[in-house]
């Protein structure tokens, strides 16, 4: 855990470690940046304002050598803004302070549980019309395109197509993609809807993702 608020590094690392969770602390980007690097790690948690190197920038570093490690954000910057920034520098969850001890074991053992199912099912081949998900190499393509998504947007496609044809909530989706309860008062997940949008649905017929007003989202072909 990368956390320069000494008294708060200590109070979560000792209410972690009663959950039975060992952990590391850093308390500040360049020693967070070394510890993460030293050895594997189940799980990284990462403040973003830090000294020497920011926690976004930390993140990104670390999403590129481990992409499958998970990483949440906690920090007091909680605008959709800010929550997007975190979740495209490579981010799994992001918890805005204060927060309760027992909402952020959930998320962690949530994490840590799908991290090692993504585990087991890697070089699984998704495909829907034209659209095709690799989780090995976690590529996409479409009518033979390659589409550069950014990690969150490629877990919101891989969990779109698992469930095609079919409407989507956001509160599940906010729940099974974010492994978080949804905040009425942003606009997060349509952001990134929008965002995939462009990406697959733009230049292509027929378009793949669907407004189901007052339901939330549909994908499938029409």
């Amino acid at each position: 855990m990368i956390e320069d608020e000494q008294r708060v590094a200590d109070l979560i690392k000792r209410g972690l470690e009663e959950q039975g969770f060992r952990v590391t602390l850093a308390f500040d980007g360049e020693m967070g940046r070394k510890l993460a690097l030293s050895k594997p790690y189940d799980l990284i948690i990462t403040d973003i304002i830090l000294p020497k190197i920011n926690g976004l920038d930390l993140c990104k570093e670390i999403r590129s050598l481990y992409p499958s490690l998970p990483i949440i954000m906690l920090t007091a910057l909680g605008t959709t803004d800010d929550k997007v920034e975190g979740f495209d520098a490579g981010a799994d969850d992001y918890l805005v302070k204060p927060f309760e001890l027992r909402e952020l074991h959930v998320r962690i053992r949530a994490l840590l549980k799908r991290n090692n199912l993504a585990v087991n099912n890697q070089g699984f081949i998704l495909k829907y019309a034209d659209l095709e998900l690799n989780n090995q190499t976690k590529t996409v393509t479409r009518s033979g395109r390659e589409i550069n998504l950014t990690p969150k947007e490629l877990k919101l496609l891989e969990y779109m197509m698992r469930n095609s044809e079919r409407v989507l909530p956001r509160t599940e989706i906010a729940e099974k993609v974010w492994d978080a309860h949804f905040d009425t008062g942003t606009n997060f997940i349509d952001v990134y809807i929008n965002y995939l949008r462009k990406k697959i649905d733009k230049d292509f017929a027929p378009k793949l993702i669907h407004t189901k007003p007052g339901q939330g989202f549909i994908f499938r072909s029409e």
